[in-house]
């Protein structure tokens, strides 16, 4: 399961990328969406790696992710008793579940677009317009998103 978060604005963008961002579901800066790992949907992320961060996710943290800032439909925060009452005993179980792919958000009527806030003591050093590779916050960053959606929760 990868998690992409949205880094840059849409001024000065191509239609394109802002088409792709739009179905990506990712219409706001610091929005973070969970995406599945198949061929097509890593095609769009690849092709938005300038305006966006991406990596695998772990269980720990898409609990924290879930636990805070998770929302149903007329933004009604998710409470341990709804997940009861659809057989969930906890976070946990529900984030294990969600990187399995054996169940997903809309099955259970969460908002597929987490809303995050800006990282803690910021991106890294070279800022918001460099690859992630080059010391940047762009691009691919493997299981290092994990540090940065810490930041962000």
């Amino acid at each position: 399961m990868l998690a992409v978060i949205r880094v840059r604005g849409s001024i000065r963008t191509k239609i394109e990328i802002n088409d792709t961002m739009k179905m990506l579901r990712l219409f706001r800066v610091n929005h973070l969406v969970l995406i599945s790992e198949k061929k097509q949907m890593k095609k769009m992320v690849e092709k938005v790696k300038d305006y966006v961060t991406y990596g695998e996710i772990e269980a720990e943290t898409l609990e924290k992710v879930l636990s805070k800032r998770a929302f149903l439909k007329g933004n009604k925060k998710v409470l341990i008793e709804y997940l009861k009452e659809k057989k969930i005993n906890s976070f946990k179980e529900l984030a294990e579940k969600i990187i399995k792919e054996e169940i997903q958000l809309k099955d259970l009527e969460i908002k597929p677009v987490f809303r995050l806030k800006p990282p803690k003591k910021g991106y890294e050093r070279a800022g918001i317009k460099k690859a992630y590779s080059i010391g940047g916050a762009l691009g691919y960053r493997a299981t290092e998103i994990n540090k940065l959606i810490n930041k962000m929760v």
